[in-house]
């Protein structure tokens, strides 16, 4: 009887638990590798914005992991490629490095080329907003699909028709700004404000191959709609998605 009474209470209190985590945590991220080779996820939290639990690990070919989101969450994640440590001991990234010398990144300030993907959960409306970012450049394909109810802007997001970049650089495009340190393609100096800065030659032949990605530092998506909201209980992040999706 005591036994059964033992029981009773600890199936309560893991009741107790698992309620409780639920109003804590407002949607989720899973993330999938269909790359052929490994991808060490980098998951950075806005400013203001509880961090996430779980920020450190790497998806080999055909893994998944799901990442549980807080509420009114913000932030950024992308995969770096081609990591390992050195004899320092400082973990290197030939793409999407963070410059820590460890797998944790403390902020979103990568090395480009890199896509990345972005998220502002519980917006106005009560929406989450999301969106894929080539202006860091380009260093795999990432497809963003939400899943769940149809509420607001609910489309599936991308930027995986990129070329093929220089084979040093592990087949990645790198951003105008980086290769050419202007003031006109960092947005920098004169084009600083907002409005200013404009799409390069070089940022629009590259947008030509990701439409719905931003393409620059002061791309605001007002050209084409790159920023989508719905209120959906999961999103569904694809690195390398194979085969690419048909978009528009």
């Amino acid at each position: 009887m005591a036994e059964e009474t033992l029981s009773l209470a600890l199936f309560f209190v893991i009741a107790i638990l698992l309620f409780s985590a639920a109003g804590v945590y407002s949607t989720s991220l899973k993330l999938s590798n269909e790359c052929t080779y490994t991808v060490w996820p980098a998951v950075v939290s806005g400013r203001g914005t509880p961090p996430l639990t779980t920020t450190i690990f790497m998806l080999e070919p055909g893994e998944s992991a799901t990442l549980l989101i807080p509420a009114s969450w913000s932030g950024q994640l992308w995969a770096r490629t081609l990591c390992s440590y050195d004899l320092t001991g400082r973990f290197h990234c030939l793409t999407g490095d963070c410059g820590t010398g460890s797998e944790e990144c403390a902020s979103v300030q990568t090395f480009p080329p890199v896509t990345v993907a972005m998220f502002n959960m519980s917006g106005n409306g009560g929406l989450n907003f999301y969106g894929v970012s080539a202006a860091r450049g380009y260093n795999l394909a990432i497809l963003v699909v939400p899943q769940g109810d149809d509420e607001g802007n609910c489309m599936a997001t991308a930027c995986v028709d990129a070329p093929d970049g220089p084979p040093e650089r592990g087949g990645a495009w790198t951003t105008s700004c980086f290769a050419f340190g202007d003031p006109e393609n960092c947005c920098s100096g004169a084009y600083a404000p907002s409005g200013t800065c404009k799409p390069s030659y070089y940022s629009s032949y590259f947008g030509s191959s990701c439409p719905w990605a931003y393409r620059y530092e002061d791309d605001d998506g007002k050209e084409k709609n790159r920023a989508f909201a719905c209120s959906l209980a999961e999103y569904h992040i694809t690195f390398c998605p194979h085969p690419s999706p048909a978009m528009g």
